[in-house]
């Protein structure tokens, strides 16, 4: 896999998280039939998934 390959799906492995965190904690109400609203394991699986995007980002900006 490509560098900017990864750097890109680090990026989107971040945006996913953080919309994951946003409504596992009530912030993010989209889409009104998520059935991740409002359920605090998905602040922490998102919170999960930031870290693992973050580091791979970091690596990929270092090689």
């Amino acid at each position: 896999m490509g560098r900017k390959a990864l750097i890109g799906l680090a990026i989107v492995m971040i945006l996913m998280g953080a919309l994951w965190i946003g409504q596992g904690l009530g912030i993010i109400k989209w889409p009104a039939s998520s059935f991740m609203i409002g359920r605090p394991e998905w602040s922490w699986n998102g919170s999960a998934l930031v870290l693992v995007g973050a580091v791979m980002l970091w690596f990929a900006r270092r090689r």
